[in-house]
């Protein structure tokens, strides 16, 4: 039998605690429109390219919160990304680390990280 578990992700859940601001703050920093619906009062599936995100305010508490990078987010030039995120008001919590990543946190306190491609 072959293996019927593809080798993809489909998506990461990401607790939020205040699933329309966090909905507002993740399209804005992605820069992509809040036209989706809230699923269940609590779950907002953010259009992406590939790898989904879901952030849901139902499975939030402070000891969920991303406390390392579970994923990272792409960008072609991380001098300009890290300059977006700066000019944003973005928490951002390291330098461009080796010319190619760096890590902030949302408002929630996750910490994420965008790399170069």
């Amino acid at each position: 039998m072959a293996n019927p578990i593809l080798n993809q992700i489909g998506t990461v859940f990401i607790p939020v605690s205040n699933i329309e601001d966090s909905r507002d703050w993740y399209c804005d920093i992605l820069g992509v429109k809040n036209e989706e619906e809230i699923m269940f009062g609590h779950l907002y599936v953010i259009p992406m390219e590939g790898t989904g995100i879901v952030l849901d305010s139902k499975i939030y508490s402070e000891e969920k919160i991303f406390k390392t990078p579970a994923f990272h987010l792409n960008t072609k030039n991380i001098k300009e990304a890290f300059q977006f995120m700066s000019n944003k008001g973005v928490n951002l919590i390291t330098e461009i680390e080796h010319n190619h990543y760096f890590n902030f946190k949302d408002p929630d306190g996750n910490i994420l990280m965008v790399c170069q491609c």
